[in-house]
Formats: structure tokens, C-alpha cells, sequence
């Protein structure tokens, strides 16, 4: 078996990587999920005139939820000592909206997971909140902007 792939053991079996040895870091990943909304929809969104109430701020907590569970969803991922996670909401464009979120620690492996993680449960929980007004909205382009820390650095998307 090609021993390249740090998950996987030598007969090929699934295994989580023993990150015991490494040394704690501070570590840090942004990452970002677009929604795009029907028109007039994610101008109710930001007025907050919606029938399920605070679309934005119930997303941020899912988020934050979402970053902090990440090992609990995600099979190999590390359960991590999460610092800090930030979340944003920007439009960006007519009728989409951009969620980005930061996640800190100071741990052994990196928090890029955690991230797109979370961006990814606000997406899912703003589609939640507004299905009943919207049901062709879209969660399009998660994916990871920043990353640093550990021994590979930072790491940058080069078109965000």
C-alpha cells in the first residue's frame, strides 16, 4: 500500500494519524460558503423580515456549533481545543451572500476542517431558515481562503 497517504495504515485500512509527537501551535483557517438567493429574498434576509426570525444570528451560533463538532462529523478529524471562531455575513454580489469563517487554536493539527465545517452549517442553517420563502436557494463554493500554522505555514487561496 502507498504509504504517502497518512491515513490509511499499511494493509490499507482507514486510521487517524497520531499527531502525539508534534508540537502545539497556534493555528488559524478562514474559510468561505456563498449562497445565492432568488430575487428581493436576501434583502428580507439582512432586514431580519423572515417567518423562521434572526436568520443570521441563529447561523452564526450554528457555526460556532458546527467548528466545535467537527470530530464528532468528520471520521479522522481530531477533537481540537478551539480558542476562538469568528463568523461573518457580506454580501457579495446582488442576491448572494458570503459566509466566512475564522477558527483559532492553539493544538498539534491544523483547524482548515473546523472551518470549512462551520461555513459550512451556516449555509445549511440559513437554507433552513429561509427554505419556506426560497426553496431554489443555493450554498455554492465552500472552500478554504487562509490557513497558518504548523509546520507547512500559511497557506493562501490565490484567488480570494
Amino acid at each position: 500500500m502507498d504509504s504517502s497517504f497518512s491515513h490509511l495504515d499499511r494493509d490499507g485500512h482507514a486510521r487517524m494519524v497520531d499527531v502525539g509527537a508534534k508540537p502545539e501551535t497556534q493555528r488559524s483557517a478562514t474559510a468561505r460558503a456563498r449562497l445565492l438567493f432568488s430575487p428581493g429574498i436576501l434583502e428580507r434576509v439582512l432586514r431580519g423580515d423572515l417567518p423562521k426570525g434572526a436568520v443570521l444570528e441563529t447561523a452564526r451560533i450554528a457555526a460556532v456549533q458546527g467548528a466545535k463538532r467537527t470530530a464528532e462529523l468528520i471520521p479522522m478529524c481530531h477533537p481540537l481545543r478551539l480558542s476562538g471562531v469568528d463568523v461573518s455575513f457580506k454580501p457579495s454580489a446582488v442576491d448572494e451572500l458570503s459566509v466566512e469563517v475564522s477558527v483559532h487554536a492553539v493544538d498539534r493539527t491544523g483547524v482548515e476542517m473546523e472551518a470549512m465545517t462551520a461555513a459550512s452549517i451556516a449555509a445549511l442553517t440559513v437554507y433552513d431558515m429561509v427554505k419556506a420563502v426560497d426553496r431554489g436557494m443555493v450554498i455554492r463554493e465552500i472552500c478554504l481562503l487562509r490557513k497558518s500554522g504548523g509546520k507547512s505555514g500559511l497557506w493562501q487561496r490565490s484567488d480570494a
